[in-house]
């Protein structure tokens, strides 16, 4: 099975041993010492061999979970499927893997596939040449000691990386089955990289995509996250629709798109993701809450209408419609009560932007979630909906102070007023 090992000194490749993590150069040193085969492996490699600096360093050991644990003090060990040791540094961690094998082989556990060819159950202990076949894209399959400062190339990984392109490793009909998120990572990595996808494994994606409605919620929810929160976002969300993936995670946006003709909605989503990409870049915080407001938002706000023509009140309105939307997208991808509550405040808030009373004005200004709400409006406003006044009278009131502050501000109606004293006393 293997196409060709090739093995690169340190002379024939541009990693340099400062670019590494301190830390996973001491567990590979630690595991060697104890008689273990241990490398760096995955998408560390592959930054490092592209020049960018890795998010984690990965590593893969012939040693199985409890072996790794005694030597390891602060070790944990996680997962069912996918046995893991997370070996801590405060809160930081470097995670090891042992090496897998086929279902059908392997020293110890049990390979599990269902009916559908899917790994339900994935502890099949092997060695590193079978290990190189369970992984999914040959540019993730890249094993790099960094003690002999060499890395070991069986799949043309090395040639891919070269030549930008996003391959699959084995059969792409049977390894997209086995785990049907390799499609999104495929995805994720088309747009990451700017590579282009092997014509064979890119043709199977349309005809294959069903297979994701097998896939647990939870789990798409936080392949979602990391598709559109990678700082390629934007360009992520246009593979999606290029390849009618989108109808399977995220079926209210997709229909949204096309229900409205004006182009306000394809417009919100285009600069809300370049506006994430760029706080990504930046190394700002962004909020998986924000992110569904906008993704969901066409549906809410016209849903709130129609319920607003029934004779709802126009707050309760937004709240049923929140609500339904909310509960249709959840049937796909999970969303934590913990996200979902704060989406629906985002959105509940639109409403008071209209208010210019002094004392609303200024207890709205210290809402948790004003700046979420406020940036969402504008964003809005850039899109083309009608809240363009909205927005710059926001932005004036937030910046003027004092006497400025009170002159923006409505006078109220003193009659009015009156009124509802009069009505108090009675």
């Amino acid at each position: 099975m293997i196409e060709q090992t090739m093995e690169l000194p340190a002379s024939l490749h541009p990693i340099s041993s400062d670019k590494i993590c301190k830390r996973s150069f001491e567990v590979v040193q630690r595991l060697q010492q104890a008689g273990h085969q241990a490398y760096l492996v995955g998408g560390c490699v592959r930054d490092l061999l592209l020049g960018e600096t890795p998010k984690d360093f990965d590593i893969a050991t012939s040693a199985h979970p409890e072996q790794v644990r005694r030597l390891f003090s602060s070790c944990r060990l996680i997962g069912r499927r996918f046995r893991l040791a997370h070996i801590y540094f405060g809160r930081d961690y470097i995670e090891v893997a042992t090496f897998r094998a086929p279902h059908d082989s392997g020293n110890e556990g049990q390979g599990q596939v269902n009916d559908d060819g899917r790994i339900t159950y994935d502890n099949v202990y092997g060695t590193l040449e079978e290990d190189v076949w369970r992984r999914d894209f040959t540019i993730n399959a890249l094993f790099y000691d960094p003690i002999q400062n060499e890395i070991l190339d069986y799949v043309g990984g090395l040639k891919d990386l070269q030549e930008r392109r996003i391959r699959l490793i084995g059969d792409p009909e049977s390894r997209f089955r086995e785990d049907p998120v390799r499609m999104l990572r495929a995805v994720r990595f088309a747009a990451k990289l700017e590579f282009e996808i092997a014509p064979e494994t890119r043709d199977l994606i349309l005809p294959m995509a069903p297979l994701l409605d097998g896939v647990a919620a939870a789990r798409l929810f936080d392949e979602i996250l990391k598709m559109l929160h990678s700082g390629s976002g934007k360009r992520t969300f246009e593979l999606l629709r290029e390849y009618d993936i989108l109808p399977f995670l995220l079926p209210v946006t997709d229909d949204s798109l096309y229900e409205d003709s004006t182009g306000v909605f394809a417009r919100l989503l285009e600069i809300s993701l370049t506006n994430t990409d760029r706080r990504v870049r930046s190394g700002l915080s962004v909020m998986p809450p924000f992110l569904y407001a906008v993704l969901l938002w066409y549906k809410v706000s016209t849903l709130a209408l129609q319920i607003q023509d029934e004779g709802y009140p126009e707050i309760q309105a937004m709240q049923i419609a929140a609500s339904e939307v909310l509960n249709e997208q959840v049937d796909f991808t999970a969303i934590p009560r913990r996200f979902s509550n704060i989406t629906r405040e985002i959105w509940g808030l639109q409403l008071r932007f209209k208010v210019r009373d002094l004392r609303r004005a200024s207890a709205l200004l210290h809402n948790n979630r004003f700046r979420a709400a406020y940036d969402f409006l504008c964003l809005r406003a850039q899109a083309g909906e009608p809240v363009a006044e909205d927005c710059a009278w926001w932005t004036a009131f937030q910046e003027a102070e004092g006497e400025a502050r009170v002159a923006l501000c409505e006078k109220p109606d003193r009659s009015r007023t009156r009124n509802n004293r009069r009505r108090r006393r009675h």
